[in-house]
């Protein structure tokens, strides 16, 4: 046993220190003065063709090389891009690195914090912030960027209050001034102290930047030994020592959170390269967020909203528009890439895009499928288009056409597809013909059958399915009176637990999928995952409360669901939102919505104001009842005092949304 021992022993001690495996930094670049292999060890891996040291990352600068690390950033790409999309479309070659930093009107969008998809100033904090302090320089963006981080977020109130004069700018000693000035006071950057420390102290630039480390890597020794050179230095430049103190003491705790301004300088500089495309450039800067954010559903759909909130217009795919990627078309709107559509290659979209190039727009499906190299693109690949909408500028066919059933389970698409390769095949062989006799032209294309369009609904369905997100509006779009105007909550209370614990909410949304199933003691219960505009829930019901509801749990339906978040029972450590009540959104309107009132300035109020209005009430399609009550606001827009509310006694409508749309028109509608 004891040689057994001695034997484990001894291995261990050989064992210890030693590399268990190896890591490569995929970021890490070693800068050295001469050939690496004079002053470290290195070894070479098939992973790079660049020479890797074999020390560690955290000692390798004491054999006397730099470290550095060269990161990534998409952020580039999206200017790259943008900027290419600005010159091919406005001619204009826009130097990014040259832009004027004190341009008003991206201070301006600063000022207003509309900076969302811009880089670092887009968090709803930061935004806060931004209106707040109102930046009117480059230097405030830099502070921002510093400041807003964990840690010294506290001194941002501060900051703010100062930059706008509501709060003394102080300094512990005069001589501090020239540094703080910029920051109103506030230390914020690490070469602030660095600068400080050699002014009060006569601290070396060594001196100082060891005092940066140390401050950084909270290294408690080396802070202690500084500290009597600093008090040291002070008193010899006759500062006092107990406000000297203080000082120390606030730079240590703003170790904790310490930035350098170079770093931060670079961010805030690309950052307003980004808020400068999204001021001047909106359109094409939006179009090159979009396409590298394509990946990311719950992104797609924030930036998609925030194109719509900038007044951008945003359309679907287009054979005749679109090109791989995001791009802006000649009216300034955005159009979806070909490339966003599932099932729809690169090489197929290169064939669309370069024969429209060459030989002008396309006139016709037909017209496509003559022009186009099929091989590059297959049955799937236009099932897919026609599903996104990309052959809608064809007006004289709509999606259903595409799908219409044929003879032995196929479809009219394919008999489109089959009549481009017999043409293709005949102008082929005409072409190899002694004589050419034949251009392709006498072959027919095929007569386009009968049918009804789809439903929004089902449009919609298969949009999603094929680019993962709805385009040309939403399911939920049937019941916006009922969205915006009848329910208070959304899904998004449902997930803010902190806020809404114990309240009762009340929810609009549509069920995207049901799992009926059987537990383990044999009682039924359902999985079920609701949708609204903006995100997704999953929610389970057991017992009597799926026996009392189970009846709404269908896919595609439409619901209100009201509810309370509450602790789950004998779990209080697991919140759940306990359903109350089930009822169908179509149902809401009937239920909840008493009366419509017409707000209209009195210098509108006319004859024919009045026959328009007549002529939408009497002509209005009714079904269902009607039991909504109209009214009048008539009110003077030079004189506020006046105005008056004049109930409808006579007339009762059913508010459906054709003849809401329609009275929106005339003028404004409040319900």
């Amino acid at each position: 046993g004891k040689d057994l021992q001695a034997s484990v022993l001894k291995e261990a001690l050989i064992l210890e220190g030693s590399v268990r495996n190896t890591g490569i930094h995929a970021a890490g670049i070693i800068i050295a003065p001469k050939d690496l292999t004079e002053i470290i060890p290195v070894y070479s891996s098939k992973e790079t063709e660049l020479l890797i040291t074999q020390y560690d990352g955290k000692v390798i600068e004491d054999s006397g090389v730099i470290k550095m690390d060269f990161l990534g950033l998409k952020t580039l790409t999206i200017i790259r891009d943008a900027l290419r999309l600005i010159e091919e479309n406005h001619g204009v070659k826009i130097v990014i690195d040259e832009i004027p930093l004190d341009d008003s009107k991206t201070l301006e969008l600063y000022q207003k914090g509309e900076t969302n998809g811009t880089f670092q100033f887009e968090s709803a904090g930061m935004q806060k912030y931004l209106k707040e302090l109102k930046p009117d320089k480059f230097e405030d963006l830099i502070a921002m960027n510093a400041l807003y981080r964990p840690g010294p977020l506290e001194y941002i109130p501060n900051f703010i209050a100062r930059k706008n004069g509501r709060e003394a700018v102080k300094y512990d000693l005069p001589a501090m001034e020239e540094y703080l000035k910029e920051s109103y006071g506030i230390t914020v950057y690490q070469e602030q102290v660095m600068l400080l420390s050699q002014k009060l102290a006569n601290f070396t630039k060594g001196d100082a930047d060891t005092l940066r480390k140390a401050m950084g890597k909270k290294q408690i020794e080396v802070l202690n030994k500084m500290k009597s050179k600093f008090m040291d230095g002070c008193k010899a430049n006759g500062h006092d020592p107990q406000v000297c103190e203080k000082v120390w003491t606030d730079w240590e705790a703003f170790a904790s959170y310490a930035f350098n301004k170079s770093h931060s300088t670079c961010y805030a500089f690309v950052a307003f390269q980004t808020a400068y495309l999204k001021a001047h450039y909106p359109a094409e800067y939006m179009s090159s967020v979009l396409t590298h954010n394509l990946s990311n559903i719950d992104k797609i759909t924030f930036f998609m909203d925030e194109s719509k909130r900038m007044g951008l217009e945003l359309l679907g795919p287009d054979v005749n528009e679109s090109l791989y990627d995001f791009a802006v078309n000649k009216r300034g709107a955005i159009r979806f890439g070909l490339g966003a559509i599932k099932g729809v290659g690169e090489g197929a979209v290169i064939s669309i895009v370069d024969e429209r190039r060459d030989n002008g727009p396309y006139k016709s499906v037909f017209d496509l499928v003559r022009r186009v190299n099929l091989r590059s693109a297959n049955k799937k690949t236009f099932e897919n288009l026609a599903y996104a909408g990309a052959f809608d500028s064809f007006s004289e066919m709509h999606r259903a056409h595409y799908f219409v059933p044929e003879k032995e389970g196929s479809i009219f698409l394919e008999k489109i597809i089959r009549y481009g390769n017999s043409y293709q095949e005949s102008l082929n062989s005409s072409q190899h013909s002694l004589f050419g006799e034949s251009t392709g032209t006498e072959i027919p294309e095929p007569a386009v059958p009968v049918s009804e369009p789809w439903e929004s609904l089902q449009r919609l369905k298969f949009e999603k399915d094929v680019i993962g997100f709805y385009i040309s509006g939403h399911p939920l779009d049937l019941y916006k009176i009922e969205m915006s105007r009848l329910i208070k909550h959304s899904i998004k209370d449902l997930k803010e637990v902190g806020r809404n614990k114990g309240r009762e909410l009340g929810i609009g949304a549509m069920i995207i999928s049901v799992n009926h199933r059987i537990s383990k003691a044999g009682k039924p219960f359902a999985s079920f995952t609701i949708e609204d505009y903006d995100e997704a829930y999953d929610m389970v019901l057991f017992g009597e409360d799926y026996l009392k509801f189970k009846i709404w749990l269908n896919p595609g339906e439409f619901i209100h669901i009201k509810g309370k978040l509450q602790e789950r029972y004998k779990q209080p450590d697991s919140i759940e939102f306990k359903i109350s009540t089930m009822q169908l959104l179509s149902d809401l309107r009937d239920k909840m919505l008493k009366a419509i009132t017409l707000k209209i300035s009195v210098d509108k109020v006319n004859q024919n104001w009045i026959e328009e209005l007549s002529g939408l009430i009497n002509t209005a399609e009714v079904t269902g009842p009607a039991n909504c009550t109209l009214k009048f606001k008539i009110y003077d827009p030079k004189d506020s005092s006046l105005n008056v509310e004049l109930p409808c006694k006579k007339i009762r409508i059913n508010p459906q949304n054709e003849l809401i749309q329609s009275l929106e028109k005339l003028a404004e509608v409040e319900f």
